[in-house]
């Protein structure tokens, strides 16, 4: 089993009570499955009967054990999560983690998507982790532990009316990290990556076309962003195992497993090779490091700003450049000693939304021409800025080279 080849150990959470939601199928199925296998108790909150019923015996069959219960949820129904509270508080007596992996998709371009499939996207897709968040999030917090997770997806065009309330449910998972801040419970969100579950496959067949693809071009067109079913779920449950780590960021199922020293199969990825040479290694680690000493300083001095001032610096940062901060930090000093190690694997194997930091500065630059009235003033702010994305530029454009 995928979740037991890295250095997470059986039983890690044992005694804790998980809720996966949409969990009788699929993705939400092999996270459950994974969180049995960590020790944790796992409640199948799920609107489709015979799947959630289905799902809950394997999982006991498979681990021979009785510490999976199915609830029959529909998330996006007040009196539905209540009565999913209630059960849950009646048998076990707590929820220490809620994955919010439900989802419904509808499929089509923004004006030609009824108002009635947008709504119910959004009563899945919003209103569920809402209501969620409402039922579970003050026992946790009287505890002063909880983990509480929302889920991403992988942007494409014609999925508006799934891809925009997937979105909000980051802004739901940024905005309870700040509220949530200073205690014990952690919120944050995860992406699965590309996974070609049957709802997937389904949608392909309908995206295709409208991409003007067959639907074998698509598959090839969105190949190296695969991954497993099993590997996706892995991934949710690695990421709630080392959650104190993801505390409010924005991450992917990849960057868990790999926390988790977890590999992907071979056959189910390909292997990136790097395409550096000696000289554009040097240059990397050249760029990494002025990258990081200038992120470094602007953090220092956001941390001297007023309270609502540095909040508000660090949360526009985060949602522009793709992470927060600390993590921009570490995953540049990664970086750094793969390029001075000659570390090519390691290199092609980091992710790093570089082009993300690029876009912040041209954001601040827009900031600047905005506020800053006195010429001078905004002509020496501007051209410090534009330093800072050139750096940021020739690095995306050398790790763009990683393979």
């Amino acid at each position: 089993m995928l979740i037991g080849t890295g250095s997470l150990t059986r039983q890690s959470l044992a005694g804790q009570v998980a809720v996966v939601t949409g969990a009788g199928g699929g993705i939400g199925f092999e996270a459950a499955r994974a969180l049995v296998w960590l020790g944790a108790h796992v409640v199948i909150a799920e609107i489709n009967r015979p799947a959630g019923r289905e799902a809950a015996a394997r999982l006991m069959e498979e681990w021979d054990t009785d510490t999976v219960t199915f609830v029959h949820t529909d998330v996006g129904d007040q009196h539905s999560v209540n009565r999913l509270s209630r059960q849950i508080l009646h048998s076990l007596g707590k929820v220490d983690i809620v994955l919010n992996n439900a989802t419904i998709a509808p499929l089509g371009a923004v004006k030609d998507v009824s108002i009635k499939d947008w709504d119910a996207s959004y009563r899945v897709n919003l209103r569920g982790p809402v209501l969620l968040a409402q039922a579970f999030l003050p026992g946790m917090l009287a505890r002063d532990y909880g983990v509480f997770v929302c889920v991403s997806s992988y942007a494409l065009k014609y999925v508006g009316a799934y891809e925009i309330l997937k979105k909000t449910q980051v802004e739901l998972a940024n905005t309870l990290d700040a509220e949530l801040e200073g205690t014990g419970v952690i919120a944050f969100t995860i992406g699965p990556g590309l996974v070609l579950t049957e709802t997937a496959r389904f949608s392909i067949e309908r995206l295709a076309p409208l991409y003007g693809k067959t639907v074998d071009e698509f598959y090839a067109m969105l190949k190296e962003h695969i991954i497993s079913v099993e590997a996706a779920g892995a991934g949710f449950a690695a990421a709630i195992a080392l959650a104190a780590r993801y505390r409010g960021q924005e991450i992917g199922s990849i960057m868990a497993l790999q926390a988790a020293g977890i590999e992907l199969p071979k056959e189910e990825a390909e292997v990136k090779q790097a395409a550096l040479t000696r000289e554009e290694l040097e240059q990397v680690l050249t760029l990494c490091r002025k990258v990081r000493t200038t992120l470094a300083e602007q953090s220092e001095r956001w941390k001297k700003r007023s309270l609502f001032e540095g909040q508000w610096i660090i949360r526009d940062f985060k949602k522009h450049a793709g992470m927060p901060v600390e993590q921009w930090l570490d995953t540049l000093e990664r970086l750094e000693r793969y390029a001075e190690g000659q570390n090519l694997a390691g290199l092609a194997d980091t992710p790093a939304p570089i082009g993300a930091l690029v876009s912040y500065y041209a954001h601040l630059q827009e900031l600047a021409n905005i506020s800053l009235k006195d010429p001078v003033q905004l002509a020496e702010q501007l051209q410090i800025v534009r330093g800072w994305q050139e750096e940021a530029e020739k690095l995306e454009r050398l790790l763009g080279k990683r393979g």
